[in-house]
């Protein structure tokens, strides 16, 4: 279930907020007017949610470059390797 906190508390409850981010490693979704305004998260998940993207992206090149067939296969990489 996701915390969501009303602006005024970024100010008056700070060290609550970043209780919940540290504690939890999920956003808290922070309301203006009572509409959603802001996703605040500890650097830690944020960081790792960003290297969940640049793995997500990686992939995605390597599926494509197999599709395309500009992929060489495990045995001759390692053999190459090798090689030296």
């Amino acid at each position: 279930m996701p915390t969501i906190r009303p602006s005024a508390d970024l100010r008056n409850k700070y060290n609550e907020i970043s209780q919940l981010c540290h504690e939890y490693s999920e956003p808290v979704f922070i309301t203006k007017n009572g509409k959603g305004d802001l996703a605040v998260l500890s650097i830690e998940a944020y960081e790792r949610l960003c290297g969940k993207f640049e793995l997500y992206h990686f992939l995605k090149e390597g599926l494509q470059a197999e599709k395309a067939g500009d992929v060489e296969s495990f045995d001759n990489v390692i053999n190459n390797l090798k090689e030296g």
